[in-house]
């Protein structure tokens, strides 16, 4: 099966509200693809109607080329986290396992094996009840590996963990994207993904805003913008802005320039004795060119962002 999702037009509404519209991306194999947005972007309802749990208005939703519904060992072909608290309070974390390894007709000892991967195998027979929303992250990712699938999906998968687990489930998307696994990663926090994601599909209010790689996007929110740092701001701003450039004070003394390349940042700065120790490249970061993206799409925000904008 090819390690593939392909969405392409999907749209689902209800009642008045239009949850997902006219959604069409590809999550392709041997990389993270990060999928971000808004709460309320529509990431939940499309990851649910890939896994055929809800059904679209219209488009499809295709895992390896076909309909996850029609797949006949569905665990094999894409695991998904989309619930940690999805699995009953009361029965152990190896028996929860071990059921579903039974009814996708896998092997016992699969169950081991990713009970040890995700750190789980010392409390393996601890009720799930019992544990931390981290550990039932866990416990999700394990099932979600339970069938060595190719295609993995995973939504707001650090929620609940310490730094610690943070850092090791990076670790594991990296190694399972090396594999040449295609991984759908969702999330409403970009930092969450920086260092991480491949590719990017951001959506708001249920549309795509942006399909790219992470090296693209971070390149068009960095513009042409130069940081400058002067022990003289207000004479730096000055001599730059007379020059026709945009300048803005983002710190005592820093300042980001717009319009004028850096190499005639400091020619002007020199020509007019001007003191600097620094002058780079803006480069912005995954969240800065997130919140650009989507600050026209947040339907909810507090009394004092408008301003902030």
């Amino acid at each position: 099966m090819d390690a593939t999702i392909e969405v392409r037009g999907l749209r689902k509404t209800y009642g008045s509200v239009v949850a997902v519209d006219e959604l069409s991306f590809t999550v392709a194999p041997g990389q993270v693809t990060g999928f971000v947005g808004p709460n309320g972007a529509g990431k939940s309802t499309t990851m649910r109607m890939v896994l055929g749990l809800d059904a679209p208005d219209a488009g499809t939703a295709l895992v390896g080329g076909r309909p996850y519904r029609d797949i006949p060992v569905p665990l094999t072909a894409l695991g998904a986290l989309l619930d940690a608290g999805a699995v009953h309070p009361g029965r152990r974390a190896r028996d929860h396992l071990l059921w579903l390894a039974h009814y996708n007709g896998l092997p016992a000892r699969r169950v081991d094996e990713v009970l040890e991967l995700v750190g789980l195998a010392t409390v393996a027979r601890r009720r799930a009840g019992g544990f931390s929303l981290g550990m039932r992250q866990r416990l999700g990712i394990a099932a979600a590996l339970l069938g060595d699938p190719p295609v993995l999906m995973f939504d707001e998968p650090v929620n609940g963990l310490d730094p610690e687990g943070i850092v090791w489930i990076r670790g594991l998307l990296r190694r399972l994207a090396g594999e040449g696994r295609a991984i759908l990663v969702s999330s409403h926090l970009m930092g969450e993904l920086e260092g991480t994601a491949d590719h990017l599909v951001v959506i708001g209010r249920g549309r795509l805003i942006a399909d790219t790689t992470v090296r693209e996007l971070l390149a068009a929110a960095s513009g042409d913008r130069v940081v400058l740092r002067t022990s003289d701001r207000s004479g730096a701003m000055s001599v730059l802005a007379n020059a026709g450039a945009t300048v803005a004070a983002t710190d005592r003394d820093r300042v980001t320039v717009s319009g004028l390349p850096s190499e005639q940042v400091v020619a002007l700065l020199t020509q007019q004795g001007l003191p600097f120790s620094e002058v780079a490249a803006h480069r912005a970061s995954l969240e800065e060119a997130y919140m650009e993206l989507t600050r026209d799409t947040v339907e909810f925000s507090g009394a004092g962002q408008e301003g902030e904008r």
